[in-house]
């Protein structure tokens, strides 16, 4: 096996997952995991380039630096990449309006954004909104478009909280694909595109850097598919068996 040397040769820039890597989500804002804080705080002295790239979909990215930095990461707003701020983006280069299902902590970063007459849908790590009949809306809209289009913010299966595991966006997303006949576009990993914006903010290339991230799939195989290095943290959602999806 290579020396951590040698595997880390030419690396500029390091992206950090956050939730199940920096800390685990959960009753008061969830707990920071052990010796994460100061791993941050020695990535951030050396001299590689540091950016937060995350899926978090039911924190705005200002409540969610907020959090961190009470947990006692030194980071900032500008520093991290998530999925709301893309879609914005995208929809308003669009010219999209979009019926929304997503978690009350997060409405606020598409406060700009015209949802009247929605002709696409965006889903998100809604939680507890998640029921049959907002479902059945998201489905509604979608199935009363000539062009359907959904947009998820993310694709995972679950993530770990300090009370067990939770049901992620994926599931919910892949109900709707297949209830509609239609294929999401994620906004987030594992998607190129998203990877591709947090290198760009770094201003690094691919395979200057790595991602360090719990998911094997959203965050080491979507690093690697887009021609980075990537490491597995053995926290948050890892398991010594992970499942891996059988669907496409």
């Amino acid at each position: 096996m290579a020396a951590w040397g040698e595997r880390l040769a030419g690396v500029r820039g390091v992206l950090l997952d956050i939730s199940g890597v920096l800390y685990d989500g959960g009753e008061g804002g969830g707990a920071a995991i052990a010796g994460s804080v100061e791993a941050v705080a020695r990535l951030k002295r050396s001299r590689l380039k540091v950016r937060f790239c995350t899926n978090e979909s039911q924190k705005s990215r200002a409540d969610l630096v907020g959090l961190l930095r009470r947990l006692g990461f030194d980071v900032s707003e500008g520093e991290v990449t998530a999925p709301a701020p893309a879609a914005c983006l995208i929809l308003k280069q669009r010219g999209l309006r979009p019926h929304l299902l997503v978690h009350d902590g997060v409405r606020s970063e598409f406060d700009q954004i015209d949802t009247s007459n929605p002709n696409c849908v965006v889903i998100a790590d809604a939680g507890e909104g998640f029921s049959y009949q907002n479902m059945n809306k998201a489905f509604q809209v979608l199935m009363e478009l000539e062009n359907p289009v959904l947009f998820s913010l993310g694709k995972g299966r679950y993530y770990k909280e300090t009370s067990g595991l939770m049901l992620d966006v994926g599931p919910y997303m892949k109900a709707l694909e297949y209830a509609c006949g239609i294929e999401a576009e994620v906004v987030g990993k594992p998607s190129p595109e998203f990877f591709k914006s947090a290198l760009q903010e770094m201003g690094v290339e691919a395979h200057e850097a790595i991602m360090i991230g719990d998911d094997i799939v959203g965050d080491v195989g979507g690093a690697q598919r887009y021609g980075m290095r990537a490491l597995q943290v053995r926290t948050g959602k890892f398991r010594e068996k992970t499942r891996l999806p059988k669907f496409s």
